[in-house]
C-alpha cells in the first residue's frame, strides 16, 4: 500500500475521539464528486510516507490521541491493510476505518479479529445510480464487476445493520444534481433500521472531477434528514454551516 498522507491530530475524523488520520492511495471507484481524487488517480505524483515514520509519530502521540482513522482512497483494496491495522492495534490505539463498503469480506475479517472499533461506510446513492455517480460505467469496469461492487455494498449494509457487531455509521455526500426526495426514500429503504446516518454537505475542491456539481443548503439537508428519521434511528448533518 502507499501511505499518501498523515494528519497528525484531528478532532473531526473519529467521532468523540482525538485521532491521527492515515490516508492510503488507490480506489476501485471513480466518484464524480470525490474531493480526494488526487489519492485515486494521482498517487504516482504524491511522495510516499514510510510506514516507519507513521509508527514513530504514533509512538510519540501515546497518551495524547485516542485512536487512528484509516481512510483513502479506499483502504480495503490493499492486501496489507490488516497488517497495518494489527500494528496500530498492538500499539494500543482505537481504529476507525473509512470505506465504500465494496470489500465485505475484508470488513468481516477485521470485525471477526476485533481489529476495528468503528466503521464509516460511504453510501453514494441508491444502487441504481451507483454506475453513474461512482464512475463505474465509463469503461473503468465491466458489467460483472459493477454488479459485484453493488452486491458487496448491499452485503456490507446487512453485515452492519442486521448483526450489529460494531459501532458504525453510514454517510452520504449530498449533491443537488443527484439527490432528491425520491432518492432519499430509496436510500432510507436501503438503510432501514440503521443506527447512524449522516448527510454531508458537498464542498467543491480543486480535486473534484465534475466542476459543475452544486450543494444544498442546511435547511434543505434538514428536510431530507427529517424525511429519513422514520426509517433510521439517528440522522444528522455534517460539513455545512
Amino acid at each position: 500500500m502507499q501511505i499518501c498522507g498523515l494528519m497528525k491530530t484531528t478532532l473531526l475524523d473519529y467521532p468523540g475521539k482525538v485521532a491521527s488520520t492515515i490516508f492510503l492511495g488507490g480506489c476501485n471507484m471513480r466518484c464524480v464528486f470525490c474531493h480526494n481524487m488526487n489519492l485515486v488517480t494521482g498517487v504516482d505524483a504524491i511522495p510516499e510516507i514510510p510506514l516507519s515514520d507513521v509508527i514513530d509519530h504514533l509512538n510519540s502521540r501515546k497518551g495524547v490521541i485516542d485512536g487512528v482513522c484509516i481512510t483513502g482512497g479506499e483502504p480495503t483494496i490493499h492486501s496489507d491493510l490488516i497488517d497495518l491495522i494489527t500494528t496500530v492495534k498492538e500499539m494500543g490505539f482505537l481504529v476507525k476505518l473509512d470505506s465504500n463498503g465494496s470489500k465485505t469480506s475484508v470488513l468481516e475479517e477485521l470485525i471477526a479479529k476485533k481489529l476495528v472499533d468503528y466503521i464509516a461506510i460511504d453510501i453514494k446513492a441508491s444502487f441504481n445510480k451507483y454506475p453513474v455517480i461512482c464512475g463505474l460505467n465509463s469503461g473503468f469496469d465491466s458489467d460483472g464487476h459493477i454488479k459485484n461492487i453493488i452486491d458487496n455494498v448491499r452485503d456490507t449494509i446487512d453485515l452492519l445493520v442486521k448483526h450489529d457487531l460494531i459501532n458504525y455509521e453510514f454517510r452520504t455526500t449530498v449533491i443537488r444534481d443527484f439527490h432528491d426526495d425520491e432518492e432519499f426514500d430509496r436510500i432510507g429503504e436501503m438503510l432501514q433500521g440503521a443506527s447512524n446516518y449522516y448527510l454531508q454537505g458537498f464542498v467543491k475542491s480543486s480535486f473534484v472531477p465534475n466542476t459543475s456539481l452544486s450543494a444544498y443548503s442546511r435547511g434543505e439537508l434538514q428536510h431530507f434528514a427529517d424525511r429519513l428519521s422514520s426509517k433510521i434511528k439517528h440522522v444528522d448533518i455534517r460539513g455545512i454551516e
